[in-house]
């Protein structure tokens, strides 16, 4: 007779039980840290007695009974349409003028100069961060809805992400639901983050750290271009590390045998990795690059260093990656003599980004409304891979992070991506997403109904303690 565990559970009850049951709050650590919770080394396990996805949103949708205010929308897209060449003008700008993370000055004063002038109340360097800003405006009691943007480029490629239309996606989207505001359609607040460096996954778990959308805002959005629609897509968590090996010069002709090479660790370790990987989860990624290896084929070298990212599916089984990365660090010292030291980023893990099912299914409503067809759920999850900072935003408050095509084939982190980023059919494509985005946060104003029913599938997805 099945027990309690193999009874089948609403929709989204037990849809994270698996990982619940072995979760891993990850830490930081350099070789000489003493205390580290015990990793998670069990592999993660999936339900088999999910309904289908597609099942679960229309019943709930259904009884949600959602439906779109036709002027509200008219505001908001009106609102957007009348800003969109200006828009324009900023994403080119910030596209000529990229800046890399934690670097982003022009970025802030262009776009916190143009939110004043529309009407926000801007804080400028806002939560200790030089170039992170936010903006807000509100209109009686109500709901607290907050949109990303992010402006930081990549170094060698560029605006490669596309981070000049998220900057503007989050603009447009913030200004269709302040003309909402002011329209008095509805009552409460919106809050635009400007969040820089996302390439470095830094600056919104930096706002998470100091509480920034916890304690302003009860939910989140933002828009992510890519070469194709997906409402749920799958991010990734990632962690990553730096490794130094110390061994001892000499000269690599005249007395090898006097040294400790650190080079040869180097290479044990790559090896190790590599052998590692056939007993990982076909979820899993390791890579890195070698930073140090030595100065001159001549000498033994007596120093080396390598930096990795290490991903996984939930941010949970990171642990599990951690301790095997740590022991295949021991074992190439131990096995050519040298010291080994490790760094874990000392800011913690960038985690998954939980995609809010209720409002993947009303923002897809509305693209839809525009001729736009999505990935299958299933092909959405098997293009994960990538990951963002927003993963944290995502476990604090109920958040959304679609991606959204820009007509093109090319990869984001190409040069390809870069150039698609500035042309006129990818600013069409934002606006009317940043249109879509802008709409679904607007219904968390319009209809209390719907908040509750986001708030909902967060509180089944994230349970209590993992909610930081």
């Amino acid at each position: 007779m099945a027990g309690p565990e193999d009874a089948p559970t609403s929709c989204f009850g037990n849809l994270f039980s698996a990982f619940r049951k072995n979760k891993q709050r990850p830490v930081t650590r350099a070789q000489q840290s003493t205390t580290r919770a015990a990793p998670s080394t069990a592999a993660p396990a999936y339900s088999e007695k999910l309904p289908a996805y597609e099942e679960c949103m229309s019943q709930a949708m259904e009884q949600l009974d959602v439906k779109t205010d036709t002027e509200a929308e008219n505001i908001v897209h009106s609102a957007i349409d009348k800003i969109s060449t200006e828009l324009r003008e900023i994403s080119l700008d910030l596209h000529s003028h990229m800046e890399t993370g934690m670097e982003e000055y022009h970025a802030h004063d262009l776009m916190t100069d143009y939110l004043e002038k529309k009407g926000f109340t801007v804080t400028r360097h806002a939560y200790g961060m030089e170039t992170a800003f936010t903006a807000e405006y509100s209109r009686g009691e109500g709901k607290r809805v907050g949109f990303c943007s992010e402006y930081d480029g990549l170094p060698g490629l560029g605006q490669g992400c596309g981070h000049n239309l998220i900057a503007i996606s989050g603009l447009a989207a913030a200004v269709g639901l302040k003309a909402l505001l002011e329209n008095g359609r509805a009552s409460g607040k919106v809050i635009l983050f400007g969040t820089p460096a996302e390439e470095l996954s830094i600056g919104k778990i930096i706002l998470v750290q100091k509480e920034a959308f916890q304690k302003t805002v009860d939910v989140c959005l933002m828009l992510h271009p890519a070469a194709y629609h997906a409402d749920k897509a799958g991010m990734i968590a990632v962690n990553d590390v730096h490794v130094r090996f110390y061994g001892k010069a000499s000269h690599a002709s005249a007395a090898p045998w006097e040294g400790v090479n650190a080079l040869d660790a180097m290479v044990q370790l790559w090896n190790n990795i590599s052998m590692m990987r056939q007993q990982l989860m076909p979820t899993d990624r390791v890579h890195g690059v070698v930073e140090d290896g030595g100065k001159a084929p001549n000498v033994i070298p007596d120093y080396t260093s390598a930096f990795f990212f290490i991903r996984t599916t939930k941010y949970q089984q990171i642990g599990r990656l951690m301790e095997k990365m740590e022991a295949c660090f021991n074992a190439a010292a131990l096995a050519t003599g040298c010291k080994v030291e490790w760094t874990w980023r000392p800011i913690g893990v960038t985690k998954d980004v939980v995609q809010n099912s209720v409002f993947a299914a009303n923002y897809v409503k509305h693209m839809k409304k525009f001729g736009v067809e999505f990935l299958s759920h299933a092909e959405q999850e098997k293009a994960a891979g990538g990951s963002t900072d927003f993963g944290n935003t995502s476990y604090v408050v109920p958040s959304i992070h679609p991606m959204y095509g820009i007509h093109t084939d090319a990869a984001n982190h190409t040069i390809e991506f870069t150039a698609a980023a500035r042309t006129p059919q990818a600013h069409e494509d934002t606006i009317i997403a940043s249109k879509c985005i802008s709409m679904t946060g607007a219904q968390v104003l319009l209809d209390d109904a719907f908040y509750q029913a986001v708030k909902a599938d967060w509180e089944k997805t994230v349970p209590p303690e993992e909610r930081h």
